[in-house]
């Protein structure tokens, strides 16, 4: 019969060993040399694999993931949701908040809020996350560096899309960057509002702005830079609008769901 005799390892060596376990288990974890990813971070979404088809993403798309919250944009409209992770290797997700514009890529928006929802299992791989549906249906993901939210002030915002009746629309051909604008750091705002140049005063109420009396020159317009102004003409007069900005895109909306999406192009000296 085999005798089991107890042997004092020194301290010094036991936690060497103790080390060395819990560095096997990391490889083991991580594979060969690879290192993988944390899942909490900020994600660029790339692609969706569902019912047979793959639906290539929008440049928007994208995911951040936090410890207990994720947001994010489906590709025109932003969403949020609660996040409970099962260590790496699985997430449970339940949807929050989103906006609900009508936007050019539907079915991928479609698509992407049908997935990201439930219990989806985590594949990582060197700068990669794959999310997994129950029924094999995934969110195909690449790391992508963090870039800082542009400031609202001191940066000159061109005017990409409106926003009407739910819908969002890229300026008609013939007006695109036609409208640009600079809020200064005493919330002065000049610019053009695609025809004539302007002139305002905004106040600030957490993360609402009003626009004052509209100061313009005088010209004649008409074709898309003449609609292009009488549009921002009747929001900037609309009463408070709310901002968002998201990296390089701010976004001003009116109570009525009327508003902009205009892109940071230049840091104003």
């Amino acid at each position: 019969m085999r005798i089991l005799r107890h042997v004092t390892v020194p301290a010094g060596l036991a936690l060497v060993l103790a080390l060395a376990a819990a560095g096997c288990g990391r490889a083991e974890e991580h594979g060969a040399g690879a290192v993988l990813p944390d899942p909490v971070g900020r994600w660029a979404v790339e692609s969706l694999t569902t019912g047979g088809r793959t639906l290539h993403a929008p440049a928007a798309a994208r995911l951040d993931l936090g410890e207990k919250e994720a947001k994010g944009n489906y590709g025109c409209n932003g969403f949020t949701a609660a996040v409970s992770f099962a260590g790496t290797s699985a997430v449970t997700v339940t949807p929050g908040a989103t906006t609900t514009m009508a936007c050019a890529d539907m079915e991928f928006e479609t698509a992407f809020a049908k997935l990201f929802t439930g219990r989806l299992t985590i594949d990582r791989g060197p700068d990669r996350l794959t999310l997994k549906t129950a029924d094999g249906s995934t969110i195909a993901m690449t790391s992508e560096p963090v870039v800082p939210d542009a400031p609202l002030t001191a940066v000159e915002w061109t005017v990409q899309s409106l926003v009407s009746g739910g819908s969002v629309s890229s300026l008609p051909a013939g007006a695109a960057g036609t409208a640009r604008f600079t809020i200064a750091a005493d919330l002065s705002v000049s610019g053009t509002l695609g025809c004539n140049r302007f002139s305002a005063q905004v106040t600030r109420d957490g993360d609402k702005l009003t626009f004052g009396p509209l100061t313009t020159t005088r010209m004649a317009c008409d074709g898309p830079a003449g609609e292009v102004e009488a549009k921002l003409t009747a929001l900037f007069a609309s009463g408070p609008l709310l901002t968002r900005i998201e990296g390089r895109l701010l976004t001003l909306t009116a109570a009525d769901g009327d508003g902009l999406i205009a892109e940071a192009a230049s840091v104003v000296e």
